[in-house]
């Protein structure tokens, strides 16, 4: 990192909407407070070192939770009471929010709490609602529940609210607002927490026992996960781990913490050590998904507005803002999962969608044929594979298929002669219509200086030549009663690098439209190596892969033969597709995605790739390169091309956070400027 840009605001994570939360599973000593009371202050002072914000321990872990009728002991109980004081003095001075579990005594019943400690007070107390008295569980038998319970409660020399309806706040860190509930609460079917998020809390802690069984942590990860996802949240899950009676159960220390219903991070199960697993959660995309969700306030609405009934505990977090790192995995490719596995359900699950899509509009069009312009590159080549599935399906001859390749003033031999192969391994109809006689008219009949013998490349002479393509193709679906099938992809959508009107913008009907140009080059890969093409077109596939993409409107430079490079105008689409991702998806702030993207993007050794992305295809970026492509993204996003997304043709939405149609996610003035997008970038990124 240049020494002009070390200590800029730009590096926090507490500047860029994050909040660092700790799942804890410290060892336990039975019905012995006074050693779970240092086990709590040495993982205290772990994750005040670690720069956490929040840390969540397990259910009564200041007591021990397999204890039975020790907790009616007011020996032990007393202990327990003096065991929080005693942390709430020892923690006064870290930077952590610590919620600790312990039975607490209230009004001649006993309850099992989780207790909320920072700065050397107890902010709150939240008691367990609902208790399992079912198979091993006799919870009833020592606890009262704390539904509907409200008010104070003397703990540890102080007062606290008391009570399931409180959501604890930062007054000086924006969105950092919590919830709690305790082990059985998220197994029923309306989980407390439920009502915690409605009322405001973007993070929701569970202390839990929870022993263990077999098939139990995939159980509880799928209730975590669901939870997160429901309640747009994150959700931090701490279990009972080493210590434990083990006299009829046992217990494996899980801890996890998920968001959105992805797993941030996850502890070893089994420890015989004390542990956590830590992440920075980012609440301020959790508050802009909720923003974006009417169906989130809706049900607050049906649950009688929870805000107005729950309590708002607030606390200052004295949050310093320094660079601390960042404790999440960004993806590189937002796309694109590097899980081998997701990556083949989601190619599995593209290509399915787009070759349904274009079955039915075929059908309800009644056409007898399908015109397609082949250019060799990758969006021509995998809408062409659409349609020959597509076909199959159908039960239609792929001669039904008609492909013509176009060449111009920029094709390369390459590109068309992968056009020919293309076309003839996969059985349509080939066909080839040289356009630089009609474009050489066209230019004359305009007075281009290129008629004249200049060598003048501009934006007009590469539309002509677009936007003939485009205009022989539907005369041609006229002429044999066909449909013109679209080929341009999301990222040009995004970028306006498209010929609007009569050009790659328009046609009868696109299948790629809301897909990346990052997860193109895999489903072709996906289709060719899955064997869903006849053999002799997977080399030919690959071989597309591996050209470089180009329009091919402007001649190759006469002294080194380079060909026109579009990501050279309009920057690597690795990164464009990872700032329209996270800008049209959550709505970020441009210096948080940049923020992200170099967390992503600066160290290609670091973390991993997805599949078929090897070598000098794992790409790396410093920051200043990630400012000047992510300043091009808006200028272009936001103040030039929207006019093109409030015209597209139909075409089938493919991925969250994957469609600009006005008919679909993305509505925006045409006339729009994007002079509060640029602004922001500038003042709050490092130019270097």
């Amino acid at each position: 990192m240049p020494k002009s840009a070390a200590g800029h605001a730009f590096f926090s994570h507490h500047r860029q909407g994050f909040v660092r939360v700790a799942a804890c599973t410290p060892r336990v000593g039975t019905a012995d407070p006074a050693f779970n009371l240092a086990e709590h202050v040495a993982l205290a002072e772990r994750g005040h070192a670690e720069a956490a914000d929040l840390m969540v321990f397990p259910e009564l872990s200041l007591s021990a939770y397999a204890i039975d009728d020790l907790f009616l002991q007011d020996a032990l109980l007393d202990a327990v009471e003096a065991a929080v004081a005693e942390l709430a003095r020892r923690t006064a001075q870290l930077r952590p929010v610590l919620l600790a579990g312990a039975p607490v005594r209230r009004n001649g019943r006993l309850y099992n709490c989780a207790v909320v400690l920072h700065a050397g007070r107890v902010l709150g107390v939240v008691p367990k609602c609902f208790l399992p008295n079912y198979r091993e569980y006799y919870e009833k038998r020592w606890f009262a529940s704390g539904i509907e319970t409200t008010g104070e409660v003397e703990i540890a020399g102080q007062s606290a609210p008391f009570g399931p309806d409180l959501v604890f706040a930062a007054s000086d860190l924006k969105d950092f607002v919590f919830h709690a509930e305790i082990c059985e609460d998220f197994w029923g079917p309306s989980p407390p927490s439920t009502e915690g998020a409605l009322a405001g809390a973007l993070i929701l802690a569970n202390l839990s026992a929870s022993n263990v069984l077999i098939g139990k942590a995939d159980e509880r990860a799928l209730l975590c996960a669901s939870q997160s996802s429901r309640c747009l949240a994150a959700y931090v899950f701490a279990a009972a781990g080493p210590g434990e009676s083990t006299t009829d159960l046992a217990w494996d220390g899980q801890a996890s913490i998920h968001e959105l219903g992805a797993l941030l991070c996850a502890s070893d199960r089994f420890p015989s050590a004390a542990q956590m697993c830590v992440a920075d959660v980012d609440v301020e995309k959790l508050r802009l998904e909720r923003m974006r969700n009417g169906t989130f306030h809706d049900t607050a609405r049906a649950l009688g507005h929870p805000e107005q009934h729950f309590r708002r505990v607030t606390f200052e977090a004295r949050p310093d803002f320094t660079d601390v790192g960042l404790r999440r995995r960004i993806d590189r490719f937002p796309f694109v999962p590097d899980n081998p596995a997701r990556l083949d359900q989601d190619c599995y699950e593209a290509f399915n969608i787009q070759v349904q899509g274009l079955m039915r509009r075929f059908a309800s069009v009644a056409a007898k044929k399908l015109v397609i312009g082949v250019s060799g590159g990758l969006d021509s080549t995998h809408a062409l594979l659409v349609a020959c599935r597509a076909f199959d399906l159908m039960g239609r001859p792929r001669a039904d298929i008609l492909g013509y390749t176009l060449p111009g003033f920029g094709t390369s031999d390459t590109t068309r002669s992968a056009a020919w192969a293309l076309m003839r391994a996969l059985g349509i109809t080939p066909a080839e219509i040289d356009i630089r006689p009609a474009a050489e008219r066209m230019l004359k009949d305009i007075d281009h200086p290129f008629s004249r013998g200049e060598k003048v490349y501009d934006l007009t002479f590469e539309n002509v030549q677009a936007g003939l393509r485009t205009d022989y193709l539907f005369r041609l679906a006229g002429q044999n009663d066909a449909i013109v099938l679209g080929t341009g992809d999301l990222s040009e959508l995004a970028l306006g690098w498209l010929t609007y009107g009569v050009g790659d913008h328009m046609s009868h009907y696109n299948v790629n439209g809301s897909v990346s140009k990052t997860l193109i080059q895999h489903l072709i890969r996906w289709v060719a190596d899955t064997g869903l093409m006849e053999p002799e077109a997977a080399g030919v596939l690959h071989g597309i892969l591996a050209t470089e993409i180009s329009p091919e409107l402007i001649p190759a430079d006469e002294e080194t033969g380079a060909l026109q490079s579009t990501q050279a105008t309009v920057g690597p689409y690795e990164l464009q597709d990872f700032n329209l991702y996270w800008i049209t998806r959550f709505g970020l702030r441009p210096s948080k995605v940049a923020f992200m993207a170099w967390h992503a993007w600066k160290d290609r050794t670091a973390g991993s790739w997805p599949r078929g992305l090897e070598g000098d295809a794992r790409r790396e970026y410093d920051l200043r390169t990630i400012r000047a492509w992510l300043k091009v993204f808006l200028q272009r996003f936001f103040g030039r091309s929207q006019f093109k997304r409030s015209a597209l043709p139909n075409g089938p939405k493919v991925a969250s956070g994957g469609s600009l149609s006005p008919r679909g996610d993305w509505r925006a003035p045409s006339d729009g400027d994007a002079r509060v997008w640029l602004d922001e970038l500038e003042a709050n990124v490092p130019p270097a």
